[in-house]
């Protein structure tokens, strides 16, 4: 296992915070760093009592991209983020990520972001495929993954053009979920993680691996797929929790208890 000391594990209850910790270089990840950040995550999804997972970084940035002087020297050449081992966005996991984006996510912390399953985004924060200037490509899920987020139109401007967008502009994509005040994306980040975490997991956990399975299917695999998935949830307290509902609990848009 690799371990580099700017990759922090912060926990909060059923709550596990992934923070990238290099500030002086906005956050940009080397080689190690990434097989670091891999290797949280998948400690993460192994701790039974870690239910839903924050990426962030610190001093208001996200993630500035790769280490381009690894890149310009020739260490990270031919290392893939999305790689078989140790590329941290090579699969989801199967339980949710939700990244808190303050500053910059760039290039190869685009990819990171979008690998997350919820963003939560500074108003101020920006988002881009700057490396297309300088001739670097995405081998990260990005090319995969942003055209499925906000559709292939929106993903190919990003993609050929290389500008930049700030926070409002990918929350009306659809690449942002959540839009917040600057500096607070870590915040709300975590309070987000906190709700989903006081979830029944059981059916949560099913209709996410449904969507996210299905587009690799056709629709009457998937459709089959997703009813396959449910039947643990209805088995493991759906029962109780609609007779709760029944019993007046969340009614009329109340807030369910539990």
């Amino acid at each position: 296992m690799t371990t580099d000391p700017r990759i922090l594990i912060e926990k909060s209850g059923p709550v596990t915070t992934v923070v990238i910790d290099r500030p002086e270089a906005r956050n940009a990840c080397a080689v190690n760093m990434v097989r670091s950040l891999h290797t949280a995550f998948m400690a993460f999804e192994a701790d039974e009592t870690a239910k839903v997972a924050v990426l962030t970084g610190t001093d208001i940035a996200f993630c500035a991209g790769a280490d381009l002087k690894e890149i310009e020297d020739g260490t990270a050449m031919g290392y893939c983020w999305a790689g078989p081992d140790e590329g941290v966005t090579r699969r989801y996991l199967s339980k949710p990520v939700i990244a808190g984006i303050s500053g910059p996510a760039l290039v190869a912390g685009l990819a990171l972001a979008i690998w997350c399953d919820l963003r939560v985004a500074d108003r101020d924060a920006r988002f881009g495929v700057s490396c297309r200037r300088f001739g670097g490509p995405m081998p990260n899920g990005a090319t995969v993954r942003l055209p499925r987020l906000i559709g292939q139109s929106h993903a190919l401007d990003l993609m050929l053009t290389g500008r930049i967008i700030d926070g409002e502009e990918a929350y009306r994509m659809g690449l942002v979920n959540r839009l917040v005040a600057p500096g607070t994306a870590r915040a709300e980040a975590e309070a987000l993680a906190q709700d989903l975490a006081a979830m029944p997991d059981a059916a949560m956990l099913s209709d996410r691996g449904s969507l996210l399975r299905q587009w690799s299917l056709p629709e009457a695999d998937a459709i089959r797929y997703e009813v396959e998935c449910g039947k643990a949830a209805f088995e493991q307290g759906f029962q109780q929790g609609a007779g709760r509902f029944v019993a007046g609990e969340g009614r009329h848009g109340g807030d369910l208890q539990g």
